[in-house]
């Protein structure tokens, strides 16, 4: 199916680039619910699936939010208002929802659901269990959107705490480059130019954004003005949209550069000339931290004592050259965008 959204000067000149985290909840989440490796993302998946009980009944929630397929509600993608939010200003969004919305996307999920579900029947492959509609939790939301929504922010944080704030250096990288890659590409060749070359189910012709899958139309009226092209790790192989009225239409599609975001990188160029400033031990745990790990994970690694790494960790996070993330049980530290760069001087 081939759906068209079309564009006038005014829509093309409030075409604009957005890193938004939220857009990385979602997906994401979706990616470890299924169950299956991933080409890409697998060594995350890994690290982050087994730490998953330690959200308790939060997860619950997202699970019932995000389902394995389907729709997921517009609420959770607010419109970002500049070039980066921040997750504490989409959450804030979230929680300012009106109750009006908050139910009309919970209703299109269940019958979303169960028009899934129905057809999955209909084949002969549904489980008793499954049969669409919302859960316990998600209907405890529609009763009372306000309540439902502060939990749901606290769900979303704990998450992100848990699954991306760790990697958020390292993903934030890839996204930056996309945006300055598109950018530049705009700056030498143009819109036309940037759009066409987004995705494959994407064409601009004749003053219009043709995209070649979308099961839904994408007329002017159910949308605002312009465009909102967000670059995403998570979205996989296709394309995410949004229409939102006032809102503009936002568009998530596929980064450049995440076939390698997960790569395993070889010794750090600056290891030895950091190790004279900073000490051997500090830089070991630097080094070691290519990918977010504990305490427990990185004394079994570096045979310090679980006492020195302790130490260790507290005088590089009081230099920024570490960040701490607590979820549950679990607190994972990762390495900063500062110590990224005095690791790889060289970029």
């Amino acid at each position: 199916m081939l759906a068209e959204l079309l564009f006038t000067a005014g829509d093309l000149a409030r075409m604009r680039f957005v890193v938004a985290p939220m857009w990385e909840v979602g997906p994401s989440l979706r990616l470890l619910r299924s169950g299956l490796p991933h080409a890409v993302h697998g060594p995350w998946v890994e690290q982050v699936r087994p730490r998953l009980a330690a959200l308790g009944p939060a997860y619950g929630l997202l699970a019932e939010l995000v389902p394995p397929a389907g729709y997921v509600p517009d609420f959770l993608n607010p419109a970002p208002t500049g070039p980066a939010p921040t997750l504490a200003g989409e959450l804030a969004a979230i929680r300012a929802t009106p109750a009006g919305q908050v139910r009309r996307d919970l209703d299109r999920l269940a019958a979303d659901q169960a028009d899934r579900a129905d057809r999955v029947d209909r084949a002969g492959q549904a489980d008793q269990a499954d049969r669409g509609g919302l859960g316990p939790r998600l209907r405890a939301l529609h009763a009372d959107p306000e309540a439902g929504l502060a939990r749901l922010a606290e769900a979303i944080e704990a998450y992100w705490e848990l699954a991306l704030a760790p990697y958020w250096a390292r993903i934030r990288a890839v996204l930056d480059a996309d945006v300055l890659h598109r950018a530049r590409q705009a700056a030498e060749h143009g819109a036309e130019r940037v759009l066409n070359d987004l995705h494959a189910e994407l064409r601009w012709t004749d003053g219009a954004l043709q995209l070649s899958r979308r099961p839904r139309p994408m007329p002017r009226r159910t949308a605002g003005p312009g465009l909102l092209l967000i670059p995403s790790a998570f979205t996989g192989p296709g394309l995410y949209t949004l229409l939102s009225p006032p809102a503009p239409p936002q568009l998530a599609y596929p980064a450049r550069g995440i076939g390698g975001l997960w790569a395993a990188k070889a010794t750090a160029p600056g290891t030895a000339a950091l190790a004279a400033v900073l000490g051997r031990s500090r830089t070991l745990l630097l080094a070691e931290l290519a990918a977010p790990a504990s305490t427990t994970e990185l004394a079994c690694r570096t045979g310090l004592s679980p006492s020195a790494v302790s130490q260790y960790l507290t005088a590089l996070r009081d230099a920024r050259l570490v960040s701490a993330h607590r979820a549950g049980r679990w607190v994972l530290y990762a390495r900063t965008a500062t110590a990224e760069a005095l690791l790889n001087p060289d970029g």
